[in-house]
């Protein structure tokens, strides 16, 4: 077998970031190595930036921007992703666990942090010294938080969740019955020592659909709730619905606040109306790794686990250095997935394995160890989405993100260069 040189490509992002490490510069890249391995994930802040100034210019004058920072950043980092949103127009977050909200404190990010999860009620102190935002799904939730918020004598800032079609968590709604219950369970809440209801709020569970009844049903039902509040006598300053989906499709519910989520990742052209809505939005992350061998192999000749590519002629594998432990799914193995490599398209020749893939690169130009391929993200002009590889193996963009694992060095990019950490 005749195996190419070792000859690098052209400098990327990831040279840059191993120069930075090597000369003892502090850079982004969030991995603790001293080099950098050759598989990496680019997270583009200008690009982050500039999604959430079209996410300001999509959302109703007036209304607070919560930013979603759940999954770390949909995988692409809390901490960078956090500051970058709160300097572009963003004004709190949201998370979805205790945790996730503690680590944004302790990376000194005092914006206000929404916790969307159901309250851990024997770690409620915790919530309440960090000054983090509490979801109340019961009045259970809310006495929990009273109690924490008496010891620690400081107060529980809230914000309720009410279940209007969502069937998750909440304060159940939707038929008189229940709605009158959920009204009074609220009202007890807000009599609670200690709690302060800041906010309400529900979730859409259709707003991403081409037909908003459903959404338009939610919402109606979610306005009555907070009327019948207001009437007697709770009146609650800050009232969201709008997830990404909404922000584009369905301004009447932008409300007081909206909880952007993969809008701001560049991952909603595939939601209704993004395409004449919202045009400016660009997917910030890509995948990448560096060719690691390039080998010609015969006719019949087979490559990775249960032989699933035999080569029908002379054909050339390259292999990278990641797998479906990086995050890469399994699911791409034999062409399901492609990859670039010079500007061009390569199948996924084979299974993908737990640390490294292969893909046949037989029908393009010289490819050579050290070559820089990219399994999502734009190369030479062209470009393969995350919502392209989603639809490929029948799941969603969101999937594909918050699958990168962190054994993947995270490299930050401003002005096309390593940002500094």
């Amino acid at each position: 077998m005749a195996y190419s040189k070792d000859k690098t490509s052209e400098p990327t992002a990831l040279d840059a970031a191993n120069r930075a490490e090597t000369a003892g510069t502090k850079c982004a890249a969030g991995c603790g190595l001293s080099r950098i391995r050759p598989a990496w994930l680019e997270v583009d802040l200008d690009r982050l930036a500039e999604n959430t100034r079209e996410t300001r210019r999509l959302t109703r004058a007036g209304a607070l921007i919560c930013a979603s920072m759940k999954a770390n950043a949909y995988g692409h980092g809390a901490v960078q992703a956090a500051k970058t949103v709160l300097s572009s127009g963003a004004d709190r977050l949201s998370v979805a666990l205790l945790d996730e909200g503690i680590a944004l404190r302790a990376a000194g990010i005092r914006a206000p942090v929404l916790i969307l999860g159901v309250p851990e009620r024997a770690r409620a102190g915790e919530a309440v010294t960090n000054d983090l935002t509490q979801t109340v799904a019961s009045l259970d939730d809310a006495r929990a938080l009273s109690d924490a918020a008496l010891r620690a004598g400081r107060r529980a800032v809230v914000h309720v969740k009410a279940d209007t079609g969502m069937g998750r968590i909440g304060f159940a709604c939707g038929a008189a019955d229940t709605e009158a219950a959920a009204v009074e369970e609220i009202l007890a809440a807000g009599r609670l020592p200690g709690v302060e209801i800041e906010g309400i709020f529900t979730h859409f569970a259709t707003a991403d659909e081409a037909d908003r009844a459903f959404a338009e049903r939610q919402l109606a039902v979610f306005l009555r709730l907070c009327g019948a509040l207001e009437s007697r006598g709770l009146r609650i300053p800050i009232r969201h619905a709008a997830n990404s989906a909404a922000i584009i499709g369905f301004p009447e519910s932008h409300l007081e606040m909206v909880r952007p989520g993969i809008i701001l990742y560049g991952g909603a052209g595939e939601l209704p109306g993004a395409h004449h809505r919202a045009a400016a939005l660009r997917q910030v992350m890509a995948l990448k790794a560096r060719v690691v061998q390039v080998k010609e192999i015969s006719k019949g000749m087979s490559i990775g686990y249960g032989r699933q590519f035999v080569a029908d002629g002379p054909a050339r594998i390259a292999t990278l250095p990641l797998g479906y432990a990086d995050g890469y799914s399994r699911a791409f193995s034999c062409g399901r997935g492609e990859l670039l490599i010079g500007g061009s398209r390569a199948p996924v020749a084979g299974r993908v394995c737990m640390d490294q893939c292969m893909a046949d690169v037989t029908r393009l130009g010289r490819v050579r160890q050290g070559d820089e391929a990219v399994l999502f993200g734009a190369q030479g002009g062209a470009e393969i989405t995350l919502s392209e590889l989603a639809e490929r193996i029948g799941t969603i963009n969101y999937e594909l993100m918050c699958a990168v694992s962190q054994r993947v060095p995270r490299i930050y990019l401003r002005g096309g260069r390593p940002a500094e950490a």
